[in-house]
This record gives structure tokens, sequence and C-alpha cells, in this order.
């Protein structure tokens, strides 16, 4: 208390003592009773008051309240036998000094002659206390005394916080006045300990005015009920159906357990603490065995009463090891709750081996702790600890069973987020192995990606690719499989190889979705759903661009159609035939082509990226375009900006592939056609052509190698080809490329030609000479190609 605290009014004679004995507050009250002006007692003794040869027995300094008959020494001289209540700190103000009181009204008549008193001892059922219109305490009923553990013809002219010392009683005087001042009854509810009482009880109050015959209020009547059975079983009704609602709202460990801390914070302890064990760094479960000693346990989460947790002494995800004698410890080994009703005498082993923790309890004055195991399907996962501080109740056998369901249903969602958390692991590190490390550099496109895992389901299906393909044309392409977890990550890899193999022997793409059908039916019925497709389904879009013709090929299956944006246009979704999803078997799809400027930027991407509860499907598309329209001068930074405009907060319910490829064109002059007559003895004429545009493009020192194949090719088609048969070379800063296309549609293959055998070593000279050659059908015949890599100067 202040020194500008006032100490009351004259009602009360009042007196501030410190724990040296010293006065060091005195009220006009103690002035009327002992005659004594506050300057002539506040800095002295307070045994200087007692009459001669008077003996006191000092309160407890662990008690917070202390009453008794002192005989005081008047300033005129005589002697004062006076009552006395005692409480440990100010109301309200805590502090170690003594708050000294006495009441200055015994001049009142008495309670029994009283027709307020007995208007209110007759109506009431249960403890009783009676309120002048001072709110000054005017009598209690033998049950009321029993409650406060003071006499009840002692305490009579104390207002309430006088007799309770605390804040509770500042809270029931206020709703007195209310009461004396409306005129109107009410009730409160309160979870405080009494005088009278070793442990707190649930209190329900009923106060009503009491009225004279003329109808003035005179004073109000407070009532009573001790309810806390059934205020008991309802917080304990209330904690586990909050604790079925809150915990386990995610898959996070982290906050699962703050969950479970921020439920228990403030119906069943003022501090609670989750510590878990890390799991095995070879995955899988903990073994069901208690811990070595001591153990190391990770701060997960904590929830305190006081803001800013004060007494915390681990942080969030730092380590501490706790050895035997720590509750933490003692309950995982024993595999049982442990309660240390006294904590200090109980841990007195541990906290004298741990300063920090030692002071912290006595700082906060933690008197009661319980620890209980967190352990589900059989594994230990952590413990956790529950205080009291401010409830000054021990823990009992109730609270251990509320405080064991709670966390069991906790430790099951624990579990649970690890488990999810485990394989969410491993199906992304499956996914990451399985998509694009990079993306190519092509002379046709130039690209950039995203990929985003759901933020709940965990990976998923969804995939991206860019394909280099022959003459200089790249194949794109972005797909989703049905479902989420390792198994569709698993598809996933299955069907982005397929794509790869069908892109390399350059099927068209409608042929190419016809294929990658097939392989989802057979996966379907490898997965034990034969006779039944679609238990494996995706969708996929399949793009070809050749930056020759500067056309572009597409075809989907069940997938969202592309976005494009041309150079200084809008952007626009690309209308293609919606085509059926993979898996369903026997339906045709269909490619479409069209012209594409150069510049242009292309969007492919999964449905995760435009679908949300939040708006619709086209609303999602408009999103896509702005976004592509204001950051297309940069792929990387349009691939940023598209995800932040239509995934603000950084998650998808379901997991999100994007690809954005800008177009390149090559110009005329950098590809050289010939029509070629089938007649070998033109052959030498043709090889002659190459070599002067060769010259002309600056790559003489490719000159012998592209001789060679272009002769062996050529001949190849005049040999065993059909009509027309034509010649084209096409080059970039880094490759040369040979084609040679005729009418037939047989492939050709490397064979092993014999020692004497005249011919069948061309295909074998390319494939020795050439980076890489192959050949494709068209619709035409075939083009066998070749590669030759140029090198930089």
């Amino acid at each position: 208390m202040s020194p500008e605290t006032p100490l009351g009014g004259p009602a009360t004679a009042r007196a501030v003592i410190d724990l040296n004995g010293t006065v060091i507050r005195w009220s006009e009250g103690a002035r009327r009773l002992l005659g004594y002006a506050p300057e002539e007692v506040e800095g002295k003794p307070a045994a200087d008051l007692l009459a001669t040869r008077s003996r006191v027995q000092l309160p407890d300094p662990a008690e917070d309240r202390w009453s008794g008959t002192v005989e005081l020494r008047h300033r005129d001289g005589h002697t004062l036998s006076v009552w006395l209540l005692a409480h440990h700190g100010p109301p309200g103000q805590g502090g170690d000094d003594w708050l000294v009181l006495t009441p200055l009204n015994h001049a009142d008549p008495d309670p029994q002659d009283d027709f307020l008193m007995t208007a209110a001892l007759t109506q009431s059922p249960c403890a009783t206390a009676v309120y002048d219109d001072r709110l000054r305490l005017h009598g209690v009923n033998e049950a009321m005394a029993a409650v406060l553990g003071l006499p009840a013809s002692r305490i009579r002219g104390l207002s309430t916080p006088e007799v309770g010392g605390n804040l509770d009683g500042e809270e029931i005087e206020q709703e007195l006045r209310g009461v004396l001042e409306s005129g109107q009854g009410r009730e409160t509810q309160g979870y405080v300990r009494a005088g009278g009482e070793e442990r707190a009880h649930a209190w329900l109050g009923l106060l009503a005015p009491l009225t004279d015959a003329e109808g003035r209020v005179r004073g109000v009547c407070l009532t009573a009920h001790d309810f806390s059975e059934h205020y008991m079983a309802r917080e304990r009704l209330q904690l586990v159906n909050e604790a079925s609602v809150r915990i386990g709202s995610t898959l996070d460990v982290t906050r699962t357990a703050q969950e479970l801390a921020e439920v228990c914070v403030p119906i069943l302890a003022d501090y609670v603490s989750i510590d878990l064990l890390d799991p095995p760094e070879s995955g899988g479960d903990r073994e069901s065995a208690p811990p070595s000693m001591p153990v190391a346990l990770r701060r997960a989460a904590h929830q305190s009463i006081h803001p800013g947790s004060p007494e915390l002494v681990v942080k969030p995800g730092q380590v501490d090891v706790y050895p035997e004698g720590s509750p933490q410890a003692d309950s995982l080994m024993a595999g049982r709750t442990i309660v240390a009703a006294d904590a200090a005498s109980a841990l007195a082993g541990w906290l004298g081996r741990d300063q920090i923790r030692s002071e912290v309890m006595k700082e906060y004055r933690i008197h009661a702790v319980m620890s209980v195991p967190i352990r589900a399907r059989g594994t230990t996962l952590g413990v956790a600890v529950f205080s009291r501080s401010r409830r000054i109740d021990p823990f009992t056998s109730d609270d251990v069973l509320l405080a064991e369901e709670v966390t069991a249903r906790a430790a099951v969602c624990i579990d649970n987020a690890r488990r999810f958390s485990r394989e969410r692991a491993t199906a992304l590190a499956l996914q990451r192995s399985l998509l694009p490390q990079s993306l190519p550099r092509t002379a046709a496109v130039d690209a950039a990606s995203r990929y985003l895992p759901a933020a709940r389901a965990g990976v998923g299906g969804d995939w991206f690719d860019v394909i280099p393909l022959s003459g200089m044309r790249v194949a794109m392409v972005v797909g989703d499989v049905v479902g989420h977890g390792i198994q569709a990550s698993a598809t996933m890899g299955r069907l982005r190889t397929a794509v790869r193999t069908l892109a390399d022997i350059d099927l068209a793409p409608d042929e190419l979705l016809t294929h990658l059908d097939d392989l989802v039916v057979r996966l379907s019925v490898e997965a034990g759903a034969e006779g039944t497709t679609g238990e494996v389904g995706a969708t996929c879009l399949y793009a070809v661009y050749d930056p020759v013709s500067r056309r572009c090929a597409l075809a989907r299956a069940g997938h969202p159609p592309p976005v494009m944006l041309p150079p200084g246009g809008s952007a626009r979704e690309i209308e293609l035939p919606a085509g059926p999803p993979l898996g369903l078997g026997g339906l045709p799809f269909e490619s479409v082509e069209l012209d594409v400027p150069e510049g242009t930027v292309l969007a492919l991407f999964t449905d995760g990226l435009i679908e949300s509860r939040e708006r619709d499907i086209d609303a999602g598309h408009r999103l896509l375009c702005d976004a592509l329209e204001a950051y297309s001068d940069s792929l990387e930074g349009a691939c940023h900006a598209i995800l932040q405009r239509l995934l603000p907060g950084g998650g998808a319910p379901d997991d999100v592939a994007l690809l954005l490829a800008r177009t390149h064109g090559l110009p005329a002059s950098q590809v050289a056609t010939w029509a070629i007559p089938a007649d070998p003895a033109l052959v030498g004429p043709i090889r002659k052509q190459v070599v002067r545009q060769l010259n002309d493009w600056g790559l003489d020192e490719a000159t012998f190698t592209t001789e060679l194949v272009v002769s062996e090719l050529v001949t190849n088609a005049i040999r065993y080809g059909e009509s027309p048969i034509r010649l084209r070379l096409i080059h970039d800063t880094t490759t040369l490329i040979c084609e040679v296309s005729d009418g037939s549609h047989t492939a050709p293959h490397l064979r092993r030609a014999r020692t004497f055998d005249e011919g069948g070593r061309g295909l074998l000279l390319v494939a020795q000479l050439t980076q890489r050659w192959g050949s494709r059908h068209t619709a035409d015949g075939k083009t066998i190609w070749a590669e030759l890599t140029l090198v930089e100067e």
C-alpha cells in the first residue's frame, strides 16, 4: 500500500505494520481508538502500544490472516482490551506488510434486538450476512461465522474487504452496492477460499435488498451456497468438451501442444508446459520402454495465467535435460501421473540443483505440480506438467483423472500430427526428387515454374515438365494425379516418366494422351481394382511448340485449359476440347494447333491454383490473367505475383503446379530446306550446297561432320524411302540439326554389319558422329534427324 492510499474512514481503526514490527501507517480510526496522532506512532515499534506485561502470540508468516484479543495502552494511560483482525498484505496489494484493523461501532444495538437481523436470519436457509446502508457488516448467523472463521460478535462494523482482506471482498462489495442502490436482488458466483476454509470452494451468493415498513432499502442480505461439487462437475465437463473441440484443429505438432496448454489454463492449472521427445532419427515410432535418464525433452508449448508467461524457464523449441527427481523424468520413468502436493519439499532435490527454477517457484509461489505422460498407441511422446500458484488448493484425484483424459485426447492428436508430418516429409522428398530440379534451356522457350504442396492435405500428385524435342521443338506438360500422399507422388513419378518416354518418340499430343490413358487404366488394375477403371485418376495438359513454324499443338485430358498472353495483348484462356480425365479408358482426345506469336507467354497450371472456397473459378482465372499481364516482363516475377494474388496466405487446400513459358521464333535465316530428287547421283551436289550454306552461317568447323551425316541420311532416304524427300538444316548458337524426311512410314534401326557387308554402317556412323539422333513419324511419312553440338568461340 502506497503512502497516498487512504486507510479507511472513522468506522474502523487501521494500522499497517511491516515485517520488522514497525508501524508505518496509522488511520484516523486508530487515533480515535487509542488517542495517538499518526506522527506519534509511525516509525516506532508496534510493541510500544501493548499494555505492560501483555503477551501476544505472533502470527505465522505463512498464514494470510490472524485474529485475537490484545491488551493495548491508550494515550492517557488506561488499558483497552481490543479484538484485532490482521491480513497479510493490504487488500488487493499483496506484499509482506500486515494490515491490522478493528471495528469501532460497539455501541450499535445487539443483532438479536434488530429487525434487520431478525428478518434475515429468519428467511435465510444457509450462511447469511446482513449489511447496513453503509455496507458495514451488521451481523452474521452461525453458518456464515463458520465460513468466515471469525467470531460473529467481533466482526460487526467491518466491510467485506476488511473481513476478507483480498480482491474478492472488493468485488463482493461492488455487488452489494449495486443491490443497495438499485433495490434489485442479484446473484454472483466465485471460486474462492473463505477465511474459515483450508481450500477454495465454489460459492453462489444471493443478494437481496432489506427494506423497512416504508419500502426504503435499509440494508442488504447476502446468503452463500457452497455448490463446489456441481461447479467442478460443470468445469470438468466444459474442459473435456472444449478439449474435444479445440485440440487437434490442425495436423501441426506444435499447434496441437499449444492447444492442450491453452485449454487447461486457468480451469485446471495456472501454468502448463508441454515437453516432447524428439522422434528417432531413423523415423518410425519410439520404443515402448521408458526413456533413459536423464531425459532430453524439447519444449513444444506453454501457457500461463500471467501475460507473457514470466514463469518460463525453457523457451519453445529449446531442448532441456531433466534428471531423476524432476517431475518430467519421474513421470516418464513411472509411466503414470505423479502429483507433488507440496512442490517445495517433494522437488527439493531437483530444485536444489537448479537455482533458476527454484527462484521462479518461490517468486510465483508455485505450490502444487502434477506431471502427466503423453502416450498414444503404446508410445511415449512426452510429458505435460501442470502447476498451481494463484489457485491455492492442491490437485485432487478428480483433477488427475481430468488431466489424464484431456492429455490422452491431445496425445492421439499429437501422434496423428507427427505421423502426418513424417509421411508428408517423405512424400515431399519423393515429390521433389521426381519433379525436375531445373528446367532445361532451349532455343524455343524461356521457362519458370513453381510447386506448392497442399497446406493441410499433404503432398499430392501435381507435376510439370519441359521436354526438349527434335527440330528445336519443345514439349510442355502439367498434370495432376487424384489424391494425396506417397501413393499419389509415386503414381505421378510413373506418369511423368511415361510422358517423357512417349515424348521421345514424337507422338502428337492427342496420341500421347491416349497412351497415357491406357497406362492409368493398367495402374488401376494393378492397384487391385480389376474390372473397374478410374481407381487411379489423373488429368493432364500436353503442348508441343515449334519455334520454326511458331505453331503450338495442344491437347488436354480433363485438365484446366492454359492461359495465353500475346505480346502487347490481353491474357485469355485458350479454348481446347476438355477431353476425359485419364483412367476412364476408351475415350478419344482431340488436339488443337494454333499460331503463337514470338514473345507469347503460355501459362500451364493445375486446378489447385484457381479453385478456392472463397471465390469461383472465373474469379480465379481473372486474378491469374491480371497478375500475368502486370508482371509478364519477368517470368520469375510473374510466378511470384500469381501465387501472391491467388494464394495470399501462402497455403492452398490442394497442391499447386505452375509453369510459365515465353516463346521464341527461329528466324528464317537460320533454316535451310532442299527438295531432294530420288536420284543417288545427286547426293554429291547436295553435299556441296550444304557446305556453302554452312559457310554462309559461319559454321565451317562443322562442315566435315555435317557433310558425312547429310550424305548418309540422304542416301538412306533415296535407297529405302519414298518420295517426296526433303533435307532441312536448322541451327542456333549451340546446335546444328540435320533432318531428312521422306514419304515412307518404315522406321530405321541400327544393325550390326558383317565384315564383308558393303552396307549397313550408315546409321552407326551417324550415331557415332552426332550428339544424338532419332526418328519421328509425321502425317506424310517420317523424319530422320541428328543433332551436332557446335563449339562456342
